[in-house]
């Protein structure tokens, strides 16, 4: 359990699908959840009634970068580099991004997870792996016994890598993709829901499934 008289109040950017699910995470684990910041309205999902509105994103400077801790929960696409944008604005202001792991999670404690990685529901990360700032580990992914993974992945539900995997920067691993072991995939490439991958992958090459 967390003690959560030691740890930052939080500021969520974002109010969509993977915002709700990480403020629901935050809201078992006891954390104090301060503002969540999105242009829309956010009331629609019940996991934020209650919870400050904030709508601009220059609202959070109100907030000391020393009296709170970021969680930047704007889900990732393919390609897309706001959540990088967003996370380099605020860093460059003094902001830290907080790691959140899910309760239902399993990690093992011979694993290192660094600053802003996320860890949803039912992922297993195991002995020997090392998880690289600001990746998103989604809900029931297996991440085996010694995988690196790069800065700003993301790990689609369900996807398997097997042991010995490395990822650089910004790869993209589809819903149900499995990787087999000892693999190399190379920074800014996409794997797709589904795809097998049994050979390393290239920087910017993207794998299909088969049709």
């Amino acid at each position: 359990m967390l003690n959560t008289k030691e740890l930052k109040p939080l500021v969520i950017i974002g109010g969509g699908g993977h915002a709700s699910v990480l403020v629901d995470i935050l809201r078992k684990q006891q954390r104090n959840i301060l503002a969540v910041l999105s242009p829309d309205d956010i009331y629609s999902r019940a996991v934020f009634v209650g919870i400050n509105h904030l709508k601009h994103d220059d609202d959070i400077l109100a907030f000391p970068p020393e009296q709170i801790g970021l969680v930047n929960g704007i889900g990732v696409l393919p390609k897309s580099r706001l959540k990088k944008k967003l996370n380099e604005y605020f860093i460059a202001l003094g902001y830290e991004f907080e790691t959140v792991i899910s309760d239902l999670a399993s990690v093992s404690p011979f694993a290192t997870i660094e600053n802003g990685v996320q860890i949803l529901h039912g992922a297993i990360v195991q002995t020997g792996s090392l998880i690289r700032e600001h990746s998103i580990i989604n809900s029931g992914v297996i991440i085996e016994h010694d995988c690196s993974i790069g800065k700003y992945n993301h790990i689609s539900p369900n996807a398997t890598l097997c042991g010995g995997v490395t990822t650089k920067e910004n790869v993209y691993i589809g819903a149900a993709a499995t990787v087999i072991q000892n693999i190399i995939i190379e920074k800014n490439s996409i794997v797709g829901a589904g795809v097998v991958i049994t050979k390393n992958v290239r920087a910017e090459q993207i794998c299909y499934p088969a049709r």
